[in-house]
């Protein structure tokens, strides 16, 4: 059989900040130490041979010591071997084991990058829910399976197909990015915001800077379309999809930024999140057909998800859900919006007394996607 895949290369350029978790968490100055406006993550084994010690005193001292605290202001250096990557920005929480969310990166080069599933789930969220107006399904109870992980897997299987090998993302190959250099990492301080301007704690993470280009590779297997898989019985439908994914993801994303815009334009203390938004929205419009918009990473809250508003659309069904699956946290009343808050990054600023001020800042993970054909 000749080549059947349709090759695209992509870029994508973050225009907010991202996230995309390890899972680790990193521990202020065991993991890492903070210094003149920077994050300077500790390189464990260099740490080790340059504090080699035979004295069990010596050893004993050390083991009780945060590494941190054992490094001298010269050691502060870029390109110091004691220090894997330096980040700009430090987290607001600077405690002895504060802990700061680690990015995904590479094990051996500490290079960021953009896993493929993180696109390829980005893109399957716009098919469903793209799909689910065009194939007109309806909010009903009894499609919904009993545990919250799986509650829309008969909605997925009506779309995509009943099976791992009869669905129709097995059709669409999305490799992993070239990595990035480890200084295009920073630190995000993140809280949790309601529309009342009320805040939850915290949450530091290690994030990619705005402006970051990931080039990664996309293909479309149109072989699992040819007579030859329907002799096979092999039926995936919805290949149109594929073939109209920058404008079906784009679609999607205006439908998320529009609501996204209302929500902080009404707001307490959100002035430049709506801004940013704004000017989402204005963007948006100058898109190619070959380009798109998306939200990847964490943070981006229960509105990325698939389905997201396709759900909102039925106030009996989606009380039902939110009740059904406990979405909610804390009191909530019948008819109140939901979600009722997000995550945002913050800015902030540390007087000479340790007095903090703070000001929500950019939301997560929005990018410009761009696709071109290359076969």
């Amino acid at each position: 059989m000749t080549n059947s895949y349709d090759r695209y290369n992509v870029v994508v350029r973050l225009l907010t900040p991202m996230h995309i978790g390890n899972g680790r968490l990193l521990l202020n100055e065991y993991d890492y130490a903070i210094r003149q406006g920077h994050t300077w993550r500790i390189n464990e084994a260099e740490f080790l041979d340059a504090h080699y010690a035979e004295d069990p005193k010596i050893i004993e001292q050390l083991e009780q010591t945060p590494p941190a605290q054992l490094l001298n202001p010269t050691d502060f250096v870029n390109g110091s071997k004691l220090f894997r990557y330096v980040m700009k920005g430090i987290p607001r929480s600077n405690g002895v084991g504060a802990q700061l969310r680690e990015q995904i990166k590479s094990t051996l080069s500490d290079s960021p990058y953009l896993p493929g599933t993180a696109l390829k789930g980005g893109l399957r969220t716009a098919l469903a829910w793209h799909g689910w107006m065009t194939e007109n399904l309806q909010t009903k109870t009894p499609e919904l399976e009993r545990k919250r992980e799986f509650a829309g897997q008969r909605f997925e299987n009506q779309l995509f197909g009943p099976t791992p090998n009869k669905n129709l993302m097995r059709a669409l190959i999305v490799s992993d990015s070239d990595e990035v250099s480890s200084t295009q990492l920073m630190v995000a301080n993140v809280r949790v915001v309601t529309a009342g301007g009320l805040q939850g704690a915290p949450i530091e993470i290690e994030a990619i800077r705005p402006e970051t280009t990931f080039r990664l590779t996309v293909k479309i297997d149109r072989a699992l379309f040819s007579d030859w898989a329907r002799s096979s019985g092999l039926k995936l439908q919805h290949e149109d999809w594929l073939t109209e994914l920058a404008s079906i993801t784009h679609t999607h994303s205006k439908d998320r930024i529009s609501a996204e815009a209302a929500w902080f334009k009404n707001a307490r203390n959100a002035t430049t999140p709506a801004s940013v938004y704004n000017e989402l929205a204005q963007s948006a419009t100058k898109a190619s057909p070959t380009q798109c918009l998306m939200q990847l990473g964490w943070g981006t809250g229960w509105g990325s998800k698939t389905f997201g508003s396709r759900l909102q659309s039925n106030d009996n069904f989606m009380e039902h859900i939110i009740n059904s699956y406990r979405l909610a946290r804390g009191r909530r009343h019948i008819g109140d919006d939901f979600p009722k808050s997000r995550r945002i990054t913050m800015n902030y600023q540390r007087d000479t007394r340790g007095n903090i001020t703070e000001s929500a800042a950019y939301p997560l993970g929005w990018a410009w996607v761009s696709f071109k054909k290359v076969n």
